[in-house]
């Protein structure tokens, strides 16, 4: 019997646009950790994408909708290797570094501006044509692990 390949752990996005996935990466240990808690915990459910600007990013996360909200904690900025490529997956955070807490943001283009300065944690590796749907004011309808 042939040996699964291990893959770095998937999130799938029910949104009023349509489905999409995202991979997250295990080395961005903090916020890879705090993201996939929201998820399992279902707090993304129902929130809005509050942030549309095009060529840019899709921001969400937020349970105020208004983009100033977040969860009960914060967590440290991590900055690796990864890059602002299209499909990227980032946190989101205030001008405090250390400020991330559970808005995430989609790069719609390659940002690279943002490289080093924000983290990079996830791809979009399935239905990135639903994620250039996506508008401020669209849903999540339901953000779960993928099996």
């Amino acid at each position: 019997m042939a040996k699964r390949k291990k893959t770095n752990p998937r999130v799938l996005f029910e949104t009023t646009q349509g489905k999409f996935t995202v991979e997250v990466f295990p080395d961005v240990k903090v916020t890879t950790q705090n993201f996939l808690e929201l998820v399992s915990s279902g707090f993304y459910n129902d929130l809005t994408f509050h942030r549309y600007v095009p060529g840019f990013v899709i921001q969400g996360g937020d349970p105020t909708g208004t983009g100033m909200g977040g969860s009960s904690k914060t967590i440290p900025l991590e900055i690796t290797d990864h890059e602002h490529d299209k499909g990227a997956l980032g946190m989101a955070r205030s001008q405090d570094p250390n400020s991330a807490s559970s808005q995430f943001y989609v790069c719609l283009d390659a940002v690279h501006q943002l490289d080093g300065n924000y983290c990079v944690f996830g791809r979009v590796v399935k239905g990135m044509d639903n994620v250039l749907k996506l508008r401020q004011g669209d849903k999540m309808i339901k953000v779960t692990l993928a099996k």
